[in-house]
């Protein structure tokens, strides 16, 4: 089978859907047009590309700590999606407990767009995750992953690092941030999402650029612990992305047997999603 009719798991992706969930009223960015896709236009897409499962993340564009649309969606399609969620950092276990019989996984936590210091009181809420075997989501780019370090030392969470850890390539794969995060592939907690290319490429598609990263996080992490991600629907792209040709790139850098790892078997054992429909 080709890489379009393949079963696959997808983990990264988004719902926004405001005529039925309005975003806030301070939101630092409002997703707009292209960027928007309700939970059922999405299954739709899914279905075009033999997509069965997918683990949707909240945004922190649009809805910040607001997971009513995620939640929604979980509820409408259990055996489909399940979730992260975008919480205040002081959230309760009850909280916690009560999401996670929602079908939320975890948490997502977003330095790159909030900073160091908005989290930097959240080892207590790590602690939680930790409590009720819950992963721990960020996005992180450049050297920033440096500045969690002490914590998750600390802190023995399951742990998910997103769009490649976004390196800068200006910097080249020997910058400290990329190889902390490579050192956490070698320690065998952390989940690290090969997904997100146009967030750190600069080159654009293909994403030649990105080769070198992505090979080494495949070599440090092994593919058990690589997950394949759209990051549907593109949020703040800088330029059109699609989702064929976005998996024609995995196609050309992973043989079938890699690609079905990445896009399947690992996710399904990570996240726990059920087996292959028939």
């Amino acid at each position: 089978m080709g890489i379009f009719t393949t079963p696959k798991i997808d983990a990264h992706c988004h719902v926004l859907e405001p005529s039925r969930f309005p975003y806030g009223e301070n939101v630092a960015y409002r997703p707009a047009g292209q960027e928007m896709g309700s939970a059922k236009y999405f299954q739709e897409v899914m279905a075009c590309y033999a997509v069965q499962h997918a683990l949707l993340v909240g945004p922190n564009s649009g809805y910040a700590t607001d997971n009513r649309c995620l939640l929604d969606a979980i509820a409408c399609a259990p055996e489909v999606f399940k979730g992260i969620a975008v919480v205040p950092n002081d959230t309760s276990l009850e909280t916690l407990q009560q999401f996670k019989s929602q079908g939320v996984i975890g948490l997502a936590f977003n330095p790159t767009l909030m900073g160091f210091d908005h989290y930097a009181d959240i080892e207590p809420l790590l602690q939680r995750l930790k409590q009720l075997d819950m992963w721990a989501q960020f996005q992180v780019e450049n050297d920033l992953l440096l500045d969690f370090l002490p914590m998750l030392s600390r802190v023995d969470v399951k742990l998910m690092v997103d769009h490649c850890g976004r390196p800068n390539l200006q910097a080249g794969v020997t910058q400290p941030g990329f190889q902390a995060l490579l050192s956490l592939g070698r320690e065998g907690r952390t989940v690290v999402k090969i997904s997100g290319f146009a967030k750190f490429s600069q080159v654009g598609y293909p994403f030649d650029d990105a080769r070198v990263y992505i090979d080494a996080l495949v070599q440090h992490f092994g593919l058990k612990n690589c997950v394949w991600a759209s990051d549907w629907p593109y949020i703040k792209a800088p330029y059109r992305l699609d989702y064929g040709p976005m998996l024609r790139v995995y196609d050309a850098m992973f043989t079938a047997e890699e690609r079905h790892q990445l896009m399947w078997l690992s996710a399904q054992h990570h996240y726990g999603f059920g087996q292959l429909s028939p």
